[in-house]
C-alpha cells in the first residue's frame, strides 16, 4: 500500500471541513434550524434521564480523526449527525395542525352543544373558554415541541424528568383512540360504497333489513312509535347491532365492517410511514377537501325549505341559559377537545419545524380556523335539519341527534329526500372520511415520533417496520369494535380511553411545564424562538387560568361521566369497574414513572433525588447554539 497518498486526502478533507464549518457558523443557519443541536443527540437509545452516557450511535467517524487534534475531532462528529426531517413547505405544518383540529366532532357535537346550551348566546363562554383555557395550552404545545424538537416522552428530560410518565400515558390514550376512531371512519366507507347505486338504501322500507314498524319519514301516518329506513339502515345493515346482547354478548366480527376498516389501515399506514415526508403530502388532500364538501353543502343546505328556520333556531340567543353552569363547562369541554392539546400531536407536528417559525402567529391562526370551522358546519347542520323539520312537519329539537346518530342517520335521512341524492351522500361522507382520516393522522403519529425519538436505535431506524407492526396491532385490538355489538363498545372507549385520562394528563403536563419547569424558563425559551418575550396575558394565563381550566373541566366531567355514557344503553356493572381499569392503565404511568424515578434511577440523599427527578436537565435544548468558526 502507497502510504505517501495518506498526507494528500489529510489537507483534501481538512479543506472540506472548514468548507462545512464556514456554512454551519453562519448565524443565519443555526444549529436546529434543520437538525438536532448536537448536544441533543448526545444520548443513549432509551434517552433515558438519568443516562450520563453521551455517545451517539449516528456519528460517523474516519479512520483520519486519529491524526486530527482534539477540536478537530470534535469538530467532525459534529458536523456528521443525523438531521432531523423538517416540512417541505410551512403550509404542510399548518394543514397538518388544522387537519388534526378539525375533526368529527366539528361536525356532529359542535352544532348540538351550541342550540341545546343557548344558541347564539353559547359562543360568548365558547369564546372566552378560547382565549383564556383552550388557546394559551395550544400556544404551549406548539412552542414547546418546535424548541425541543422531541416527541412526547423525550421532551420530559428537558422540562421535569419525574413526568416521564406523561408521555407514555399519552401514548397509550392513542392506542385506544386508534381503536375506536378508525372503527367510525370504517362506518363512513361503509356508507360510502353503499351510496354508489342508482338509489340509496336507506330511501325506503322494502329492503331485508327493514322491520313492520319502518316508514320513510315524508309518510304523513309518520309517528314518534315509527322507526326510520335511515336508523334501520345504520342499525341493522351497518352495525346489525340487534344480533347482540350489549356488551354482555357482542356476537362474532361483522366481515364487511373489518374490511372497511382495515381498508382504513391501509390508508393511514401509506400516510404515515414515511413521517413527514408522505403526511405533508397527504394533508393536501384531507385537510383541504372538506372545506371543499362544506361549502357546497351549505349552498345546497340555505336552497332548502325550511333551512331559514334551522338558523335560525341555531342561532338565537336565549341569555338566560348563560345563568347554568352547565353551560359553561359545556363551552369548556368542547374548546379543549376540540383543539387537541395534550394528546402529543401538537408536540409532535411542531418538533419537524424550523427553529426560529413564528408558533404564535401558527396557534392563532389554526385554532381561529378551527372554531369557524365549527361555526359554519352548524350553519351546514342546522339548515338541513330546518328542512327536516319542514318534511316531517315537526319541531326542530324532536329532529336532531347528537353524535353518530347525526352524521349517520339524520343527515343521510335527508340526503335520501333530495334530489341527485347520490352524489350528495357520496361528497358527504367524502368529507367525513377526510375529516376523520386527519384526526387518526395526528393521533398516531404523536405515539410514534415520542417512540422513535425516544428509542432511536431499535425504533427510529425502523420506522416503517416499526409503524407497520403498530397499526397492525391497533387493528387486531379493534376487532370488538366491528362486531354487531361494537357500536356499545365505541362510546364506551370513548369515554374511559381518552375521555377521562386525557383531561388529567394535560392537567398534570400543564402543571409540569408552568409550575416546575416555570413560566419565566419557558419564556425564555420562546423569545430564543421568536425574538420577542410572551406578554403578560399569556403568562397569567399559563400560571393560573389555564391549570384551572383543565381542573375544573376534569373534575365536572369526572362527576358525569356516566352522561358520557349516554341513555340508550345501560352499561352493565361490570363494565363500569373494566371502564376505571382503562382509564387508570394511562394514568397510573404517571406516578409509577415518579416513583421509579425517584427511588431507583436518582441517587444521593432525598433532597439530592428530588433534584434530579424534578429538576429540567438543559443539557439536551435544542436552542441554536450559534457556534463559532473553528480554525482546522
Amino acid at each position: 500500500m502507497d502510504h505517501s497518498k495518506k498526507p494528500n486526502n489529510s489537507n483534501e478533507f481538512v479543506n472540506n471541513l472548514r468548507a462545512t464549518t464556514a456554512i454551519s457558523s453562519s448565524p443565519s443557519i443555526p444549529w436546529s434550524n434543520n437538525k438536532d443541536s448536537p448536544t441533543a443527540l448526545a444520548e443513549d437509545d432509551s434517552n433515558e434521564d438519568d443516562a450520563d452516557n453521551n455517545t451517539t450511535p449516528e456519528k460517523t467517524t474516519y479512520q483520519l480523526t486519529s491524526k486530527l487534534k482534539t477540536n478537530e475531532r470534535t469538530l467532525v462528529v459534529a458536523v456528521t449527525e443525523r438531521r432531523r426531517e423538517t416540512w417541505n413547505q410551512k403550509a404542510e405544518f399548518l394543514l397538518a395542525v388544522v387537519g388534526f383540529a378539525v375533526d368529527l366532532g366539528n361536525v356532529w357535537r359542535f352544532p348540538y352543544i351550541c342550540y341545546q346550551n343557548g344558541g347564539g348566546a353559547f359562543l360568548i363562554p365558547y369564546c372566552i373558554m378560547l382565549v383564556f383555557g383552550g388557546l394559551p395550552l395550544f400556544y404551549m404545545e406548539l412552542a414547546l415541541g418546535q424548541f425541543h424538537r422531541c416527541g412526547c416522552i423525550s421532551i420530559w428530560k428537558r422540562i421535569c424528568p419525574a413526568l416521564k410518565g406523561v408521555g407514555y400515558a399519552i401514548c397509550i390514550i392513542d392506542i385506544y383512540m386508534g381503536m375506536y376512531y378508525n372503527t367510525i371512519i370504517g362506518w363512513a366507507v361503509y356508507y360510502l360504497f353503499a351510496s354508489f347505486t342508482s338509489q340509496l338504501p336507506w330511501t325506503s322500507c322494502d329492503n331485508a333489513w327493514n322491520t313492520d314498524s319502518c316508514m320513510p319519514v315524508t309518510n304523513e301516518s309518520f309517528t314518534a312509535n315509527q322507526t326510520t329506513p335511515a336508523r334501520e339502515f345504520f342499525e341493522r345493515k351497518v352495525l346489525e347491532q340487534y344480533k347482540s346482547n350489549g356488551l354482555d354478548l357482542m356476537g362474532p366480527v361483522k366481515p364487511t365492517l373489518a374490511v372497511c376498516v382495515f381498508g382504513v389501515f391501509v390508508l393511514v399506514y401509506f400516510s404515515l410511514w414515511k413521517g413527514v415526508r408522505s403526511a405533508g403530502k397527504v394533508v393536501w388532500v384531507t385537510a383541504l377537501a372538506p372545506y371543499v364538501v362544506l361549502i357546497i353543502l351549505l349552498v345546497r343546505g340555505v336552497s332548502l325549505p325550511g333551512a331559514a328556520e334551522g338558523i335560525k333556531y341555531y342561532l338565537t340567543p336565549e341569555w338566560h341559559k348563560l345563568q347554568n353552569s352547565k353551560v359553561w363547562i359545556d363551552a369548556a369541554s368542547q374548546i379543549f377537545f376540540s383543539l387537541g392539546p395534550g394528546f402529543g400531536t401538537l408536540l409532535a407536528l411542531s418538533s419537524y419545524n424550523k427553529f426560529h417559525n413564528n408558533c404564535y402567529r401558527d396557534a392563532l391562526i389554526t385554532s381561529s380556523i378551527n372554531c369557524l370551522t365549527s361555526f359554519l358546519a352548524g350553519f351546514v347542520i342546522f339548515s338541513v335539519l330546518g328542512y327536516m323539520s319542514y318534511v316531517q312537519k315537526t319541531t326542530i329539537d324532536r329532529v336532531g341527534l347528537e353524535g353518530p346518530g347525526l352524521v349517520f342517520i339524520v343527515y343521510p335521512e335527508a340526503i335520501a329526500t333530495m334530489s341527485g341524492s347520490v352524489f350528495w351522500s357520496i361528497i358527504f361522507f367524502l368529507m367525513l372520511i377526510t375529516l376523520g382520516l386527519d384526526s387518526t393522522f395526528g393521533g398516531l403519529e404523536a405515539m410514534i415520533t415520542a417512540l422513535c425519538d425516544e428509542y432511536p436505535r431499535t425504533i427510529g431506524r425502523r420506522r416503517e417496520l416499526f409503524v407497520l407492526l403498530l397499526l397492525a396491532g391497533i387493528y387486531l385490538c379493534a376487532l370488538p369494535t366491528m362486531t354487531y355489538g361494537g357500536v356499545f363498545l365505541v362510546n364506551f372507549l370513548n369515554v374511559y380511553g381518552p375521555g377521562l385520562a386525557i383531561l388529567f394528563v394535560v392537567f398534570v403536563e400543564a402543571a409540569g411545564v408552568f409550575w416546575f419547569y416555570g413560566v419565566q424558563r419557558f419564556s425564555d425559551d420562546v423569545e430564543s424562538m421568536l425574538g420577542k418575550r410572551p406578554g403578560l396575558f399569556w403568562r397569567i394565563c399559563w400560571t393560573y387560568i389555564s391549570p384551572l381550566f383543565l381542573l375544573v373541566i376534569f373534575i365536572f366531567s369526572f362527576l358525569g361521566y356516566k352522561e358520557m355514557l349516554g341513555e340508550e344503553y345501560k352499561y352493565p356493572d361490570w363494565s363500569v369497574k373494566v371502564g376505571w381499569a382503562i382509564t387508570c392503565s394511562s394514568v397510573l404511568y404517571i406516578p409509577a414513572y415518579i416513583i421509579y424515578k425517584f427511588v431507583f434511577a436518582s441517587k444521593g440523599d432525598c433532597r439530592s433525588r428530588l433534584k434530579q427527578s424534578f429538576q429540567a436537565n438543559r443539557n439536551g435544548s435544542s436552542a441554536p447554539s450559534n457556534p463559532q468558526p473553528i480554525n482546522v
